[in-house]
């Protein structure tokens, strides 16, 4: 059943924001990149607009070009989000790190002391990973789809048991007894998979929250069992509500056949909102945006997307008559129909790409208002439990959308007003769980 009220996560890249050309926009602070102020910047903006948590993806290797283009990632996730606790109270703190590559202990360990530094609001996405020059950098091969996910579930149930390796009254901190903690209640766990192994325990007491939340967003059969087996929040790539739908309900199905009840695992929808006092000023700014991108590439994609030979020297003109006749929206790129959509309303090939219609998530450039309608109607069709915001740049992007569209979500009823607790568990009202979970454990015995 969907849900009330809407989820909130923010996504957070480089330091300048999520397109390539964010770095060069007026008023962006250059040294984003390396600047951690800037970061408990838009940290605590986030967390004044009650933003439910941020969120760092992260692949282990340089993938862009940087003549031209900000890397795409921060210089390192866990070390970013450690600056941010120490500047924010309640803002949920998530980053990617890899299970194909990073042993559970070492894992285990990160992530329980962000947990503990920030007082229960950490969360780790767990994640395989597929890129041949992430996997150079760890002087491996990528290995076959099943073993890396046979690996990935070996590692959270690792990982999971090493957080819960002390019981939650260990830490005794008895000066008269001199006795600093209770070794009768951290104990190894002694866990050896085919792929890895620990024998723990890990020398972090529990946090406020017990222990770090699982988040998920790996796609196809073997992810959608992973996120239905540990999961409490999956970030989702959707293009289209039906497909948003059918997402979120093969999510529920896969928590259901791990035995869990389908409402403990969350669904973000990512979404890019382009937010300006109109939308031609919105179309404008993603212009200047798009002059850090290949726009000879992307006509030559957008051609093919709607089943036309275009070329740039077309790229200031709008398609022609003939053009609409006989252009089709691809079966093979759910983006294609919101293509052609954009294009027979008589924009010019630069403005159709300006609307973002070949970017990774859906493109919402407008007022706010035309902002908060789009994420409205996902919502209430049942398409997600909330959203994974990429915000075009952040200098003034995430005050854009904090200080406009939190403000009219709030007043139609579908985001909450203040946080739920202190912890991320807490306010993504997801279960208690410390250690690992015990409905797993009873499958094995079964």
């Amino acid at each position: 059943m969907p849900r009330s009220q809407m989820l909130l996560a923010m996504q957070f890249t480089s330091g300048y924001g999520a397109e390539p050309g964010a770095w060069r926009l007026p008023g962006a602070n250059l040294s984003s990149y390396t600047d951690m102020d800037q970061f408990v910047r838009y940290a605590q903006a986030a967390e004044r607009g009650r933003i439910q948590l941020l969120f760092i993806a992260d692949t282990p290797v340089l993938d862009v070009d940087l003549e031209d283009q900000a890397p795409h990632f921060p210089i390192d996730p866990l070390r970013v989000l450690t600056a941010i606790a120490r500047e924010t109270k309640r803002i949920g703190l998530v980053a990617t790190s890899s299970t194909t590559f990073n042993e559970p202990y070492t894992l285990a360990r990160q992530f329980k002391a962000l947990d503990v530094i920030s007082r229960g609001r950490a969360g780790w996405n767990a994640v395989t990973t597929s890129d041949p020059a992430a996997a150079a950098n760890f002087g491996s091969p990528i290995p076959s789809r099943a073993e890396k996910y046979e690996r990935a579930h070996e590692v959270v149930q690792i990982v999971q048991a090493l957080w819960g390796s002390w019981e939650k009254d260990a830490w005794l901190r008895d000066v008269e007894g001199k006795r600093f903690a209770d070794m009768g209640k951290i104990r190894p766990v002694n866990l050896q998979g085919r792929h890895v192994a620990a024998r723990g325990p890990l020398p972090i007491p529990p946090s406020e929250q017990g222990q770090p939340v699982i988040f998920q967003a790996g796609g196809g059969s073997y992810g959608l069992e992973l996120a239905g087996r540990y999961a409490n929040g999956v970030y989702a790539n959707p293009m289209t509500i039906d497909n948003a739908i059918a997402q979120r309900d093969a999510l529920r199905d896969a928590a259901k056949r791990a035995g869990r009840d389908p409402d403990e695992v969350k669904m973000f929808a990512g979404f890019m909102p382009t937010v300006a006092p109109s939308r031609q000023a919105a179309l404008q700014r993603r212009r200047f945006l798009d002059e850090s991108v290949d726009l000879r590439q992307r006509v030559r994609y957008l051609g093919a997307m709607i089943g036309l030979p275009l070329g740039y020297d077309q790229i200031d003109a709008p398609l022609t008559a003939r053009q609409l006749a006989d252009a089709m929206p691809s079966p093979h790129d759910a983006r294609s129909a919101r293509a052609l959509e954009v294009a027979r309303e008589g924009w010019s090939l630069r403005d159709v790409l300006a609307h973002g219609v070949i970017d990774y998530h859906p493109v919402v450039p407008g007022t706010a208002t035309d902002v908060a309608d789009h994420m409205q109607e996902w919502f209430q069709a049942g398409a997600c439990d909330g959203f994974s915001l990429a915000i075009d740049g952040y200098h003034d992007g995430v005050d854009a959308f904090v200080d406009q569209v939190v403000p009219i979500l709030q007043e139609r009823g579908l985001f909450h007003h203040d946080y739920e607790g202190p912890t991320l568990r807490e306010n993504l009202g997801a279960r208690d769980q410390y250690g690992l979970d015990p409905h797993l454990t009873d499958t094995a015995r079964s």
